[in-house]
């Protein structure tokens, strides 16, 4: 589905590290961050091992805790909420624009509103059961879904009318620019990941931007097992976590971070020969980029299937011409532990279920060339000729 696009400058990096003593908590981190902040205009940066791990740290240094309810999106990985569940709060979804597949401001707004109210209004947006004992509203989580940036204005006014603190997952959207201003930096927090399938790899690993040095502060120490300014090595101010990112991802990160345009360079070649090749398909929609998005990150290549296709069964008829693709994505409020534990049901998030039952991502990297765009929009005109 994707390759990671790694040069022998990567590779040296990573061996310079390892012919150190220095494999953890070493200067490559601090560059590493210190090459974000400049890169963000964020004062703070704060490197650790996955996204996932970035997202809980924000809940954390935001006092999110037990039946705090927190709006956010059901059309995402499944990362984006658990972080919050991890500190019991209560995920309050609101359903996605049809056409970007982020949280739409909209509902919000109405949201915000009627959970502030309580009530009878706050029923309608909390889920059927696991929320008796709602908390106060605290945040907005906002996903920036296959490298383009959610209505960041529109979500920042919802917020400064509610008084909410806004967390900005742009782990798919690194590079991204909305409205001239970089993704990331457009809430109180925001963070990017690193997987091998990212706009940068670090193999595993993320990296949090924010210019809150209060809560900067706690992350650091909530990171490297609780322990805060002054603390020994077995001093622990805070319970927290391991959740450092190590040298010799931090390495790799200072020379992908310093690729980064050019491998955005490539994406886009790629993003724009699968766009020529499937433009004139009705059987396929392809994604839609809001005005607002002034530069759009690829992350992945994703296409809907037309109302009347099976995609599961033109997903198969392409694996048995050697394409792989995958859903993208399975609604969260549809996963079974979310089903358990919240009592959801399909029917409940019309436009993020439509989305999911019909979005597909095609193989896509940096390193994919014209002809295996080519083999793979190929593959998708014959499996739609023997439909």
């Amino acid at each position: 589905m994707s390759s990671p696009d790694l040069t022998d400058k990567e590779r040296q990096a990573v061996l310079d590290v390892l012919n150190t003593p220095m494999l953890s908590i070493g200067p490559k981190i601090n560059e590493f961050e210190a090459a974000f902040s400049a890169f963000s205009g964020r004062s703070e940066a704060l490197g650790v091992n996955a996204g996932t791990s970035g997202l809980h740290l924000i809940v954390r240094a935001f006092d999110i805790g037990e039946n705090d309810l927190v709006l956010t999106t059901p059309f995402s990985f499944v990362a984006s909420t658990n972080a919050i569940l991890f500190e019991k709060g209560i995920p309050i979804f609101v359903d996605v624009d049809p056409k970007t597949g982020n949280i739409d401001p909209v509902l919000l707004k109405q949201a915000a509103a009627d959970l502030t109210a309580g009530g009878e209004a706050a029923k309608r947006w909390l889920p059927k059961k696991g929320a008796e004992n709602p908390g106060p509203l605290k945040a907005i989580l906002a996903v920036d879904v296959f490298g383009q940036p959610a209505d960041m204005d529109a979500i920042n006014q919802v917020a400064k009318q509610y008084n909410l603190k806004v967390i900005e997952d742009s782990c798919e959207a690194l590079g991204a620019e909305y409205k001239g201003k970089k993704a990331g930096t457009l809430g109180d927090c925001g963070i990017f990941a690193f997987y091998p399938n990212k706009q940068i790899t670090t193999g595993e690993g993320a990296m949090i931007i924010t210019n809150d040095k209060k809560a900067a502060d706690m992350m650091r120490a909530l990171r490297n097992q609780g322990r805060a300014p002054g603390d020994t090595w077995l001093s622990h101010t805070f319970m927290g976590y391991n959740y450092r990112l190590d040298e010799m991802s931090a390495a790799m990160g200072l020379v992908q971070l310093e690729r980064l345009n050019e491998m955005m360079e490539k994406r886009d070649q790629v993003a724009a020969w699968y766009q020529e090749r499937l433009k004139d398909l009705k059987e396929l929609e392809l994604l839609h980029i809001a005005p607002e998005t002034s530069r759009h990150s690829w992350f992945v290549y994703v296409v809907r299937t037309a109302p009347h296709i099976n995609r599961e069964q033109f997903a198969a008829s392409l694996a048995d011409l050697g394409v792989p693709v995958r859903p993208y994505f399975v609604p969260i409020h549809l996963q079974p532990y979310m089903v358990n534990q919240f009592g959801y049901a399909p029917g409940d998030f019309p436009i993020t279920e439509d989305l999911g039952a019909r979005g597909m991502a095609l193989p896509f990297s940096s390193v994919m060339t014209e002809s295996q765009v080519g083999q793979v929009t190929d593959a998708i005109r014959q499996v739609i000729a023997d439909l």
